[in-house]
């Protein structure tokens, strides 16, 4: 398949339908599969940390999560479709799960939060079939979390632990596996449990998602100030020819 590379980094080439087809079809092949969704913070940080670089170099697909990262391969000399999102790719492979009644499992945020996504789960997706769940707060070296997950023979496994939590617990678990899609969805569960909302359709279609969630939640000033540092980056690999397609 191919590929555009930022940074080391090789997204895949593909929209956001396209991407939730083939995953559908991992799922119904049974094939183990890992989905990384990288925005421009998550570039920087594999960029500076080789440990980060090392979870992503695992996975078997990094899709753009983010309009930065969908314009600096226009500026590096290629283009992507667009951007795909972890919150639309679980969303879509919800709306799919409910169709042929995936087997799906959650880990990550707030007690509280996980209890509302999965209660919103199995309202408006009531053919989902949520085998577990747990919230994002546990013992890292001192839990069965994975060997337990793995009787339960999921289809899917979202993983809400944030960058580069939910990336290392998949990495670190993935071989207790035999099959099933695992993606780390950032802060996707509130979202669906309804504690965040997401950016009106309009600041989505203006690429200004961003703005909006700032503008919500001032507290993230400081992780903004990567974008700045990402775009220099990019316009300095420009400067020196770089940006290849693979």
């Amino acid at each position: 398949m191919r590929h555009v590379t930022i940074m080391g980094i090789p997204f895949l080439h593909i929209g956001q339908q396209g991407f939730v087809d083939l995953l559908v079809n991992r799922i119904e092949q049974q094939e183990k599969t890992f989905v990384v969704t990288a925005n421009p913070e998550v570039v920087m940080q594999a960029n500076e940390n080789p440990t980060v670089m090392n979870y992503l170099k695992q996975a078997t697909y990094i899709c753009a999560d983010g309009i930065g990262v969908v314009k600096a391969a226009q500026i590096l000399g290629d283009s992507l479709p667009e951007r795909v999102t972890g919150y639309d790719t679980m969303v879509r492979l919800l709306e799919v799960g409910h169709q042929k009644r995936f087997k799906i499992y959650l880990l990550g945020a707030q007690k509280e939060t996980i209890e509302k996504t999965v209660a919103n789960i199995h309202k408006n997706y009531p053919n989902v079939d949520v085998v577990g769940y747990h919230d994002g707060y546990f013992d890292w070296n001192n839990n069965d979390f994975a060997k337990e997950i793995a009787t339960l023979q999921p289809d899917l496994v979202f993983v809400a632990l944030g960058v580069p939590r939910q990336e290392k617990w998949i990495t670190e678990n993935l071989e207790k596996f035999s099959k099933g899609v695992f993606i780390g969805v950032g802060g996707s569960f509130d979202v669906i449990a309804g504690t965040v909302k997401r950016a009106p359709v309009l600041w989505q279609k203006l690429n200004l998602e961003w703005l909006y969630r700032l503008l919500r939640q001032p507290s993230r000033f400081g992780r903004m100030l990567v974008l700045p540092r990402f775009a220099l980056k990019v316009f300095a690999l420009k400067l020196k020819g770089q940006g290849k397609t693979k």
